[in-house]
């Protein structure tokens, strides 16, 4: 992290955040497991304060559990959400892109197949006339 230094005073770049720090399931199952096990309210502060966790990010873990048990607490890949659905249709898609371009391929032989089979038989046509002397 960056600091800026005004006088004898340095601090952090306003600019510049830190990363968010991603936790385990199994991570917070521990912490959580400690906290529930910790007798008093100061022990469970120390615990928070050693790990170096607020008591909002614990509150969420607690929900998430609740929710949904150790389930819960694994980590959701971030961004837009892919649907098997939209998977084949992509490979479905890239499918017809390919089919197009070899039906084109045999198109443009075919036509060269009819031409070559026209000036085949206007060849022949002219070699069976009767010569003119």
């Amino acid at each position: 992290m960056s600091t800026t230094t005004v006088g004898a005073m340095s601090r952090p770049d306003p600019e510049v955040r830190p990363a968010a720090k991603v936790y385990s399931a199994a991570f917070k199952a521990e912490v959580l497991a400690e906290l529930d096990a910790a007798g008093s309210r100061a022990e469970r502060g120390e615990i928070m304060r050693r790990r170096g966790l607020y008591s909002q990010l614990i509150a969420h873990w607690r929900g998430q559990r609740d929710r949904a048990g150790l389930e819960g607490l694994k980590d959701r890949k971030r961004g837009p959400k892919i649907y098997p659905g939209r998977v084949e249709n992509q490979r479905l898609n890239a499918r017809v892109v390919e089919l197009e371009a070899r039906l084109a391929t045999a198109e443009e032989l075919i036509e060269a197949q009819g031409k070559v089979s026209a000036l085949l038989q206007q060849h022949n046509r002219k070699g069976a006339e009767p010569k003119r002397s």
